[in-house]
C-alpha cells in the first residue's frame, strides 16, 4: 500500500497516512516537506469525501456510520497542519488555517456535535463578560480532559483484550478459518471516534481564538511597516548579520586568551541584570537598586508632582512597607558600620593606652602637689585652733560652775 501513488490510494489508506503525519507533527517538530505532503493528502481526502457524498446537511451524528465518522476530522487535521507551514508571509497561512477551522466547526454544528454553551458564546462573539468567558474555558477544559481520559480508557481496554486473546490463542489451538473472524467492537470504535471529534472541537475553538489574534497582530505590524516605510529584512541582510556575529565571536574567542579576566560578580541582582541583557559585565556596579514598584506607581515612575498622581500611585500597593534597599545594599551598609565601629574602638583604645603611659609622671607630680597643699592647710588649721585654745582656756565663760560666781 505504501508503494501506491496518492491518486491510486483508497480513501481509508490515504486518511490513515495523513493521520500518522498529523500525529507526528503534533508530538514533535516535523520536517516542512512532510508537513506539506500531509496537507496534500488531506486535501485529496477532502476532495474524495466531497465526490463520494459521505455527508449531507440534513444528517446528524446518529445518521453517520461508524466507518465514516473519522472523515469529519479531515478539515481539522488540514487546519492544524497548514498552521505549521513556515513561510515569509505568515498572514495567508493563518487565514487558510482559520478558514478550515471555521468549516470544521460549522459542519460539527450541523451534525449537532457542538455543545450548546459553545454555540451561544459563538453567537455572542467577544461581547461576553469576563466571568462567563472564564466559566466557558473551564467547562471546555473539563470536556477536553474527559475526552482524553475516555480515549485512554478505550486504548487500554483494547490492549488488555488483545493480550488476553493472544494468551488464549497460545494455550488453545485455533481451528482453520476462525482466525479470520473479525471482532464485534463497532460500538467501542464509534465511541472512540466521537471522543476524538469532541477533543478536536475543544482544540479548534482555542486555535480559532489564537489564530484570530495572530492575524490581527500581523496585520497591524504590516500596516505599520508600510506606513513607516520599513522593508522586511531580506535573506541577504540576515546572512550578513549572521556572518558579522560569527566573526565577532571568533575575534572575542581569540582576544580572551590575552585579555584580563573580568572582576567576579558578587551581587545577585546585578548578575540577573547581566543575564537578562539589561547590563554589561564591564559596567561599574555600586550595588544601588531601586525597590520594586507595583501598580500605577510603576507607570508614573515615581514622579509624583500632583496630589492626583500621589493618590493614583497608592492604588494596588502592598499592605506592608516596601524595602528601600536590596539585600546587597543592607549587607554592605552593615559591613561599613561594623568597620567604622572597629576603627573607632581601636583608635580609642590606642589613645587611652598612649595617654595613660605618657601622662603618668605628670599625674604623679600633680598628685604630690595636691598632697602638699592639703598638708599645709591642715597645719595652718591646727595652729589656728591651738591659738584659740590659748585665748580661751577650758571652762572660761561658765560662771555657774565657779564658786564665787
Amino acid at each position: 500500500m505504501g508503494g501506491l501513488a496518492m491518486e491510486e490510494m483508497p480513501l481509508s489508506a490515504l486518511f490513515e497516512e495523513a493521520r500518522k503525519i498529523h500525529l507526528g507533527a503534533s508530538e514533535s517538530r516535523a520536517d516542512q516537506d512532510v508537513v506539506k505532503k500531509g496537507c496534500e493528502m488531506l486535501q485529496k481526502c477532502e476532495d474524495m469525501v466531497g465526490k463520494l457524498g459521505l455527508f449531507s446537511s440534513n444528517e446528524t451524528k446518529e445518521d453517520i456510520s461508524t466507518n465514516n465518522l473519522k472523515y469529519l476530522l479531515v478539515p481539522f487535521y488540514l487546519a492544524e497542519l497548514t498552521e505549521k507551514i513556515k513561510q515569509e508571509d505568515r498572514i495567508p497561512i493563518v487565514k487558510a488555517s482559520y478558514a478550515k477551522l471555521k468549516e470544521f466547526f460549522s459542519f460539527c454544528e450541523a451534525m449537532e456535535l457542538v455543545p450548546e454553551e459553545e454555540l451561544e458564546a459563538s453567537s455572542r462573539g467577544g461581547s461576553a463578560p469576563p466571568a462567563d468567558r472564564r466559566a466557558l474555558k473551564i467547562a471546555r477544559f473539563k470536556r477536553q480532559k474527559a475526552a482524553e481520559a475516555k480515549l485512554l480508557e478505550i486504548k487500554e481496554r483494547k490492549e488488555r483484550r488483545w493480550r488476553s486473546k493472544r494468551a488464549a490463542a497460545l494455550s488453545t489451538p485455533v481451528e482453520s478459518g476462525e482466525e479470520d473472524i473479525p471482532d464485534d467492537d463497532s460500538e467501542e470504535e464509534r465511541d472512540a471516534w466521537l471522543a476524538t471529534i469532541n477533543l478536536a472541537i475543544c482544540k479548534a475553538i482555542d486555535l480559532l481564538e489564537m489564530l484570530k489574534r495572530e492575524e490581527e497582530m500581523l496585520s497591524a505590524i504590516k500596516e505599520k511597516q508600510l506606513k513607516d516605510g520599513e522593508d522586511v529584512f531580506s535573506r541577504d541582510a540576515l546572512d550578513d548579520r549572521t556572518k558579522k556575529a560569527e566573526t565577532w565571536h571568533k575575534d572575542a574567542a581569540a582576544r580572551v586568551q590575552y585579555s584580563r579576566p573580568a572582576q567576579p560578580i558578587t551581587c545577585a541582582t546585578f548578575a540577573q541584570d547581566v543575564l537578562e541583557g539589561r547590563a554589561s559585565v564591564s559596567q561599574g556596579h555600586e550595588h544601588k537598586h531601586q525597590p520594586l514598584i507595583f501598580g500605577p506607581a510603576s507607570i508614573v515612575n515615581g514622579s509624583l508632582s500632583t496630589e492626583r498622581e500621589r493618590m493614583i500611585a497608592q492604588v494596588f500597593q502592598p499592605s506592608h512597607r516596601m524595602p528601600t534597599m536590596s539585600i546587597e545594599d543592607a549587607g554592605l551598609t552593615e559591613m561599613n558600620i561594623m568597620n567604622d565601629w572597629q576603627e573607632q574602638t581601636k583608635k580609642a583604645i590606642e589613645e587611652a593606652t598612649t595617654s595613660w603611659h605618657n601622662d603618668r609622671p605628670l599625674r604623679r607630680k600633680e598628685e604630690d602637689e595636691e598632697d602638699e597643699d592639703e598638708d599645709e592647710e591642715a597645719v595652718m588649721k591646727a595652729r589656728a585652733f591651738d591659738d584659740w585654745k590659748d585665748d580661751n582656756p577650758r571652762g572660761a565663760g561658765n560662771k555657774k560652775l565657779t564658786p564665787c560666781g
